[in-house]
């Protein structure tokens, strides 16, 4: 029998793993070590966290693969690391240096506004962001393990997080009700508006979901925000600016945590908020503010 490494089982088996979990956006090893401790079940390695990108602007790459190793060294949980959309040889050096997952992101400055990574080409599981239902399923036939809603990252504002995972839940809903009825022209139809595959439509329609795990992302900075994203049907949560931009990183960590792991139980939720100390959360960000709208990045791809 020969090596299973890689194989489509195997990578979104991997990602299944995560379900129920907070994984955690850290630029050093303290704050893979804050994540770990707090009980989060990954780390997302980068250069700089979201909030920073958009203060400093420039270009946002892949983080250094020294900091990158130090945090893998370090930490007994799975890291996974950001390359550019498009970008295919950020991608291969992550994958060379051992790295548990990338993350094809919008949150970096893209390399091909056009086309993103062709997935299937690397034995490494891909996270891929998106805002609806279209846009997971063309990352999802690239090749892509998991999917993320595209909030407004950096932002602290959970809105954009709540809207695309409306969209995306009520959209396989029709697809589901239209793949029960069998119009197969009905099916077509979609395809060719999703730009995908009637047979990848079907799978959609037979499960009532993605094929892939969908974690929230985006704007998440409360224990409240992680419990709402899990109740509109998330499978785990991403968190990075607004644990670690707040003045209370370690409790807002196992806050969250807590939050997401018992999102339907209002007591522990109750609890988990208690433990945070408003006052010290990040500044948000008003989403028409923004000058910058990350979420746009590759969406038409």
């Amino acid at each position: 029998m020969g090596p299973v490494v890689g194989t489509v089982c195997v990578k979104r088996g991997f990602m299944k793993m995560q379900k129920h979990g907070v994984i955690m956006d850290v630029t050093n090893v303290k704050q893979a070590q804050i994540a770990e401790e707090a009980g989060a079940v990954a780390v997302m390695a980068l250069d700089k966290l979201p909030y920073d990108v958009r203060r400093t602007g420039g270009v946002a790459r892949t983080a250094g693969l020294k900091v990158i190793e130090e945090i893998m060294d370090h930490v007994s949980i799975p890291v996974m690391a950001k390359c550019r959309i498009g970008h295919v040889y950020e991608a291969r050096v992550l994958e060379e240096l051992g790295v548990d997952a990338i993350d094809e992101s919008e949150v970096l400055t893209p390399a091909d506004e056009k086309r993103h990574i062709w997935k299937w080409d690397f034995k490494v599981p891909f996270v891929n962001g998106a805002r609806d239902l279209g846009e997971a399923l063309r990352r999802i036939e690239e090749g892509a393990s998991m999917i993320r809603t595209k909030g407004e990252a950096g932002t602290g504002n959970v809105a954009e997080a709540v809207r695309h995972m409306k969209i995306m839940r009520d959209e396989i809903r029709k697809v589901r009700a239209i793949v029960e009825e069998g119009d197969w022209q009905e099916i077509i139809a979609l395809a060719r508006e999703f730009r995908v595959s009637y047979q990848l439509v079907c799978e959609v329609g037979r499960l009532g979901r993605l094929p892939v795990v969908n974690f929230a992302a985006g704007g998440i900075a409360t224990p409240a925000d992680a419990a709402l994203m899990m109740s509109l049907g998330c499978d785990g949560i991403f968190v990075g600016s607004g644990i670690f931009k707040s003045e209370d990183p370690m409790e807002r960590a196992r806050a969250i945590v807590l939050a997401a792991a018992f999102w339907d139980e209002p007591d522990v939720v109750a609890e988990a908020q208690r433990m945070i100390d408003e006052r010290k959360s990040m500044i948000g960000i008003g989403i028409e503010e923004l000058e910058l709208r990350m979420q746009e990045r590759g969406a038409e791809a």
